[in-house]
């Protein structure tokens, strides 16, 4: 039987990994500033992660959401500990796409509304509901027809956004830094200008901080950064420490109104487990803070004239370097000759996504790989 057909698989099989670092079969390193998309938040085979799953697995593997249970409860006070103010209903899931999914019909169903405004470059997902929330085309055409009543604006222009929101309007959905669509950080005023009409109009503001939250920009939530709290707040990825999870967090207003839904998986004990200490290695490690100060040092080595780069764009360690057209040629040198691995954000960005331990050494590490390969590619 072959492998997944969805995948174009990568020709370094992956076995084992410890903290930034990744282990294939033939016992070759490479350092990770990809983390699986960010999931690796803290880094692979945590400590505390390894341990808090192996308790967790021999005592109750799962159970579904409806019976209580202490490991679930657990990630539920953390999660309304850690969260913006007022968030506190969480509703947990398996991935970043459902907990948009999720996010989106709560909006629906509390404001009695359908239209939803979302962001040109924006990505939010691949299942028909968050697809449809998605701006790229490629990921779209093939699916259509999608959910109607989605309307997509240019992100960062306050003008156009008041526009489009009326009072028809269930949701505006927006990632504070567009990761997909090139890491392109919102302007100065944007995030505060669409909390400001969502409340004019009684639309939710849903705040999608799948890439952007826990810790990854410098502070625990992107939005926080900025002075906004959402309606509605996504968050997944490094959620679960490597195991899959996610999760929607409301205001009350929309939980008390959200309509029937659920999921067969919601919270089973052993994601629990690893998302809460998960959440509690971020926070007592103050990796945030980390990641605001590596991800400042990193922009400065990228910005020091010495590599042949158009631009730095992002914040904290969620980084894009905008190398021209020929990113995925310069990221496949840095894995094959150099063992860093890292992401595309479209053709012309590299995108820079490491576990939230990473230190000053390895983003020096990265700089010099970066350099010799854009040089190597451009040969």
């Amino acid at each position: 039987m072959t492998g997944s057909f969805v995948y174009s698989e990568k020709p370094i099989r992956i076995e084992s990994g410890s903290g930034p670092y990744l282990y294939d079969d033939a016992g070759n390193e490479y350092l990770d500033f990809g983390a699986s998309y960010g999931v690796a938040a803290v880094g692979h085979a945590h400590p505390e992660v390894v341990g808090a799953v192996e308790s967790q697995v021999g005592k109750l593997t799962f159970v579904q959401a409806s019976y209580p249970n202490s490991a679930r409860d657990a990630l539920y006070e953390k999660l309304g500990a850690v969260a913006p103010h007022h968030l506190e209903n969480v509703w947990l899931c398996n991935s970043g796409t459902e907990a948009n999914e999720a996010a989106l019909k709560f909006a629906r169903s509390a404001t009695g509304n359908s239209k939803i405004i979302a962001a040109q470059r924006g990505f939010h997902g691949r299942t028909m509901g968050s697809l449809a929330a998605t701006w790229k085309p490629k990921y779209k055409k093939p699916f259509e027809p999608l959910a109607a009543d989605f309307e997509f604006v240019p992100f960062g222009d306050e003008d156009a956004l008041a526009d489009a929101v009326d009072d028809e309007t269930a949701a505006v959905l927006l990632e504070p830094i567009q990761g997909e669509g090139g890491v392109n950080p919102a302007p100065e005023g944007y995030l505060q200008a669409a909390r400001e009409v969502t409340e004019e109009t009684g639309a939710a503001l849903i705040l999608d901080e799948i890439q952007t939250g826990l810790g990854r920009t410098g502070s625990l939530w992107a939005c926080e950064k900025r002075g906004v709290v959402p309606d509605v707040l996504t968050s997944a990825k490094g959620l679960g420490g490597g195991l899959p999870v996610g999760a929607t967090l409301c205001a009350d207003w929309i939980a008390e109104e959200s309509g029937p839904h659920g999921s067969t998986f919601s919270g089973g004990p052993v994601v629990s487990a690893a998302a809460e200490a998960t959440l509690s290695a971020i926070v007592e490690d103050d990796l945030a803070g980390n990641a605001g100060q590596v991800g400042d040092y990193l922009q400065s080595k990228l910005r020091g004239g010495e590599l042949p780069i158009r631009t730095v764009r992002g914040e904290g360690l969620l980084l894009g370097v905008e190398v021209g057209r020929g990113a995925n040629r310069v990221l496949k040198q840095l894995a094959m000759d150099h063992g860093i691995l890292a992401l595309p954000a479209g053709r012309s960005v590299v995108r820079l996504l490491p576990p939230l331990t990473v230190e000053e050494a390895h983003a020096d590490a990265l700089v010099s790989a970066l350099g010799d390969a854009l040089a190597e590619v451009s040969a």
